[in-house]
């Protein structure tokens, strides 16, 4: 029974992720490997405090991990656990595809990727 309680926690966690703007544009960026946070606010241009609370809430959810390196912390999406999860994360791959939005983020990841970064600048 506690089990099947927890996997319905996971469920609900994750659903609760995905149901923000900011969420599901951090996702996206980090389809394409690792980010520090520094990278993450300046591909979103949203101040800093929103995005690490936003982070916690996706790594809460399982669906982001956290590699620290010194003061820096990096993100990246969590290897899916469950077919749900799998699932999930194909599903908003391909819808995120067509949100201009969110195309204009990752087009800013790809030239803050390219120039190494704000880690790679310090």
């Amino acid at each position: 029974m506690a089990k099947k309680n927890t996997e319905v926690l996971q469920v609900d966690l994750m659903f609760r992720a995905f149901c923000d703007r900011t969420r599901l544009r951090i996702l996206s960026l980090l389809r394409d490997g690792e980010l520090c946070v520094g990278d993450v606010v300046d591909s979103l241009q949203v101040p800093q405090p929103k995005v690490s609370r936003h982070l916690a809430h996706l790594r809460k959810a399982g669906l982001v991990t956290v590699r620290k390196e010194g003061l820096w912390s990096h993100y990246s999406l969590a290897v899916p656990e469950t077919e749900f999860h799998h699932q999930l994360l194909e599903c908003a791959m391909t819808c995120f595809q067509e949100v201009p939005e969110i195309r204009s983020d990752n087009a800013r990841a790809v030239k803050i990727r390219k120039s190494g970064g704000c880690c790679g600048k310090r």
